[in-house]
């Protein structure tokens, strides 16, 4: 699978590593795009910073030479980890200024996967009505709702009860936590 990441500026760099940790270059090609306020966060939130699999590629933000923000070379997804809501409004109105949103853009008109993980609370209207509007061009959202059936004991724990989630929703196989399991009878 070819599998672009998008990073922005909203807290929750953590989610963003976790999916990466979780994505075998070996077996998917891996790209990722960092917006400018991206690397403020991932500076404050990762002292130690992003790391990256061998094999991953990175890309600037304002370079369009990239294979993925054309309809003629989609990849397979996009997940934008964390998601400010101003990219989601972006990406809901069309604008497409720089690499990661014409890449969202390129996955809703070829139907490809865009997962958006926003990061944000509380809601306002236009959130809502941005949301809206993603839903009906095909985005898939996943809200940075963590759960905590499964009793998580670090903050990396809590943060995979995410990331299993986008896993499942991009189709790669993970054991990032426990299943709900079924009543015993």
């Amino acid at each position: 699978m070819r599998i672009v990441v998008a990073i922005t500026g909203a807290t929750g760099a953590l989610y963003a590593q976790r999916l990466l940790d979780n994505l075998d270059p070996r077996q998917h090609e891996v790209h990722v795009v960092i917006s400018h306020y991206g690397h403020v966060v991932l500076a404050a939130e990762l002292p130690g910073g992003l790391r990256l699999g061998d094999g991953v590629k990175t890309h600037g933000p304002k370079s369009m030479n990239v294979p993925f923000v054309s309809g003629s070379n989609p990849f397979d997804a996009m997940v934008v980890i964390p998601c400010t809501m101003g990219t989601m409004g972006r990406i809901a109105h069309g604008f497409s200024e720089d690499v990661l949103l014409r890449t969202a853009d390129v996955m809703l008109k070829e139907k490809k996967k865009l997962i958006l993980v926003p990061r944000e609370t509380p809601l306002s209207l236009v959130h809502v009505k941005n949301m809206e509007l993603l839903l009906q061009a095909g985005a898939t959202l996943l809200p940075a709702n963590p759960s905590y059936y499964t009793n998580p004991q670090t903050v990396e724990q809590v943060a995979d009860t995410v990331v299993a989630r986008v896993l499942d929703h991009l189709g790669v196989p993970n054991h990032l936590m426990p299943r709900w399991q079924a009543e015993p009878e």
